[in-house]
């Protein structure tokens, strides 16, 4: 394996030409995030239209050319592919001889480390693992909002300034994590960013079926009060009818859950078992209410069979 030279990245130039392979939706917000830190965009890659008309409108006059003439153009390459491709394209990539010693490469994919750069590296490539925590729409505001935004950064020690410097001009905050604990950051905020998308779509969804017009402006002061409170306080901040140990409620969210939207059922009930799980372990839920709730749950599970908390006792 190649070895990474303090003086490749002292010899380097300050300002960079840069290239993206691939034009989803990260990868021209971050090269207009370095053109705006005085970075150049040579050279951009895309093969469907969607993603060729995303390059043009936010890094227009940047010609399209392919992987290999990006990587040819570039000093900075972002490769910003899905995670299943990227292995596939970086061995392909180094086989073709595409790759350029002290060439810096970069991906953006939050389950992968440095490691799966090895190919490139091999070739002589200076490799990066700079992954920004955060959703992006495919338009200008990205750029604003990567202000302050924590980047997932794996790097060689050697690289770890050349990595910091860019995760600064794209106005982020560089959060080490080792190469092994990969998968489970990004397993991390995959659990907390896409999986709440689901369950906000979900809620504003049965909001429109009970009634109400505007379902986000219900929402919004509420979501941002309880995520506010969740990021200050954790499991403390925990409330409704789970943490309360309401029981019948629960239950009588399941009824009406079961009549209007069959497909929330499943997901409702593993969040309720997470939820009750924690607030009893963090002392919220008291454990004589645990049992009926749990009960409740369990039955939700299985609405045909018996209540396994029914007995003569409790009518």
């Amino acid at each position: 394996m190649s070895t990474v030279h303090q003086s490749d990245i002292k010899d380097r130039p300050a300002r960079l030409t840069v290239g993206v392979v691939g034009a989803g939706r990260v990868g021209p917000a971050l090269a207009a995030s370095l053109q705006l830190a005085g970075h150049h965009p040579v050279a951009v890659s895309g093969v469907s239209d969607a993603s060729r008309r995303r390059a043009e409108a936010m890094l227009p006059g940047v010609p399209l050319v392919t992987p290999a003439e990006v990587l040819q153009r570039a000093d900075l390459v972002l490769l910003t592919v899905p995670d299943d491709t990227l292995p596939g394209l970086v061995a392909g990539l180094a086989e073709t001889g595409a790759v350029r010693p002290g060439q810096l490469l970069v991906h953006t994919s939050g389950r992968y480390g440095t490691a799966v750069l090895d190919p490139a590296l091999r070739a002589g490539a200076l490799p990066l693992a700079l992954h920004p925590a955060m959703t992006f729409t495919g338009t200008p505001v990205d750029v604003q909002r990567l202000a302050g935004c924590s980047f997932g950064v794996t790097a060689p020690e050697q690289l770890r300034l050349a990595a910091e410097a860019l995760v600064v001009e794209m106005g982020g905050e560089p959060e080490w994590i080792s190469e092994e604990n990969r998968p489970l950051y990004h397993a991390a905020l995959a659990l907390g960013s896409n999986h709440l998308i689901t369950l906000v779509a979900q809620s504003m969804e049965l909001l429109r079926a009970a009634g109400v017009d505007a379902p986000d402006r219900m929402l919004g002061p509420l979501l941002g009060a309880a995520l506010d409170n969740a990021l200050r306080s954790g499991d403390a901040a925990l409330t409704g009818p789970v943490a309360r140990g309401d029981a019948g409620t629960v239950s009588a969210h399941i009824t009406e859950l079961r009549k209007h939207a069959p497909g929330t059922v499943e997901g409702y009930l593993a969040m309720a078992r997470a939820t009750a799980d924690r607030a009893l372990a963090g002392g919220l839920l008291k454990p004589e209410l645990a049992e009926d709730l749990l009960g409740v749950l369990a039955r939700g599970t299985n609405p045909t069979g018996p209540n396994p908390t029914d007995n003569e006792e409790d009518r």
